[in-house]
């Protein structure tokens, strides 16, 4: 951790930006927070810093992330991480029955809620993830808001253990 808490601002936000989709804001805002003191007072420092932002910023991470099975997975334009996230759950080997379920949810719930669906699709399975979005397209918009935000926390976290 000695190396982590040594790292300057830009050298921080290159290694833990990525850690939340296209916003290095968040790592950038949690630098200030060291020292930390083990790998998990880091990563609350970075959860903080996305709590803490205001919603504008925080709608923003949740719009950053990729449909699910969409058409970023499909042309091959989404992070690797999410590339990998998805295929681990078999979003990239779907039928075409899958496919066109995948299509009409991620539809229906951009129309409800002007984000995509945020899942932490290594807690799922395919049919997990149907059901799941689902049951949350009955949320509020803010329920949905903290929801989503609640499992950008569980990737992020998932991505940081990877990391070190």
């Amino acid at each position: 951790m000695e190396a982590v808490n040594e790292l300057g601002r830009e050298a921080f936000v290159e290694r833990y930006g990525p850690l939340f989709e296209h916003s290095p804001w968040v790592a950038a805002d949690a630098w200030s927070d060291r020292p930390f003191a083990d790998t998990d007072e880091l990563f609350e420092a970075l959860r903080a810093a996305m709590y803490s932002a205001p919603r504008e910023r925080q709608l923003a991470l949740i719009r950053a992330h990729p449909d699910l099975a969409g058409k970023a997975a499909i042309e091959g334009t989404i992070t690797e991480t999410s590339k990998r996230e998805q295929a681990s759950a078999g979003l990239d080997r779907l039928t075409p029955g899958e496919y066109e379920a995948f299509m009409r949810t991620n539809a229906a719930y951009r129309e409800r809620f002007g984000f995509p669906f945020v899942v932490c699709v290594r807690e799922h399975t395919k049919e997990s993830i149907l059901r799941v979005a689902a049951e949350r397209l009955e949320h509020t918009r803010d329920e949905e808001v903290r929801v989503a935000l609640e499992e950008i926390a569980k990737i992020a976290r998932l991505r940081l253990e990877e990391l070190e």
